[in-house]
């Protein structure tokens, strides 16, 4: 583990994906997307309605077939592959779990055993040890049904967790959340890659989030328009042309994303 007191990203060891594209019926819904997802560093995906986000994340997940290449290297180069993933998906349909409790349900996710069995009391302690990461050890006991949006979304995130994922995706993961509940969920992630030191990627629609909490903004509209740290996206033309009267605070201004002179084509793209 790294003893870095300014969280700086090791560099040598990331998840990365080249030339990405994943086609339906003939068209390219998402085209030579690439990028590096450095250990310790987080990353948001933004983008208008219908421009790949959620295509990106099932091709990465190996959900629906692509085209490119997803490999993962550690700083040693010891471990060369595919990225461990772990996901935390947008909702959960809690209500066919609702007499379960977050021990069943956890227990039911990681081992092959019957849910009825009673829970050993090591399996126990390894499951609150895991809820723990996600400030949801408290909840064990509790009825999956019965639980909050940001309840549910801490126990999705401590399941996604484990074991400790190279790479921990994240769709949009703070519906149902009031806001304390969102700035405590934040500060969790932010927590978590200084730690663990693993890579974050997630879908964000929150711009003020985006720009205080990530390292680096992918703005994709089909293919990659900009890339970069989030103040240099927002403040870019390409930004400006995707979402016309949207103002971030504190973008810096006049600067650009280092790939924001790409030609691009996307039906949300025109100022």
């Amino acid at each position: 583990m790294k003893n870095d007191s300014l969280r700086t990203p090791c560099g040598a060891c990331c998840t990365q994906f080249k030339h990405l594209t994943v086609s339906l019926e003939g068209l390219d819904v998402l085209e030579d997307v690439s990028m590096h997802l450095h250990c310790g560093e987080m990353t948001a995906i933004i983008g208008p309605n219908g421009a790949g986000k959620t295509t990106l994340f099932k091709a990465l997940l190996r959900q629906i077939p692509y085209r490119g290449e997803i490999t993962f290297s550690d700083a040693e180069g010891t471990r060369v592959g595919k990225p461990r993933i772990g996901y935390v998906p947008q909702y959960l349909a809690a209500e066919r779990l609702a007499p379960a409790t977050v021990l069943d349900f956890f227990r039911a996710a990681l081992s092959r055993a019957p849910a009825f069995l009673p829970p050993r009391r090591r399996e126990r302690e390894m499951i609150l040890e895991a809820l723990s990461r996600a400030g949801a050890e408290q909840l064990i006991d509790r009825r999956v049904g019965a639980l909050s949006g940001g309840e549910t979304q801490r126990v999705l995130l401590a399941l996604a967790l484990t074991p400790m994922p190279d790479l921990l995706m994240l769709d949009e993961p703070v519906s149902g959340m009031d806001a304390e509940g969102l700035a405590a969920f934040y500060h969790r992630l932010d927590m978590l890659r200084s730690e663990y030191d693993i890579s974050i990627l997630l879908i964000s629609h929150d711009f003020s989030f985006v720009r205080r909490y990530a390292d680096k903004a992918a703005l994709i509209d089909r293919r990659l328009l900009a890339f970069g740290p989030p103040a240099e996206v927002f403040a870019g033309e390409t930004f400006r042309a995707v979402f016309p009267g949207v103002a971030v605070e504190d973008a810096a201004p006049d600067h650009h994303s280092h790939v924001d002179h790409h030609h691009h084509h996307g039906e949300g793209a025109g100022a």
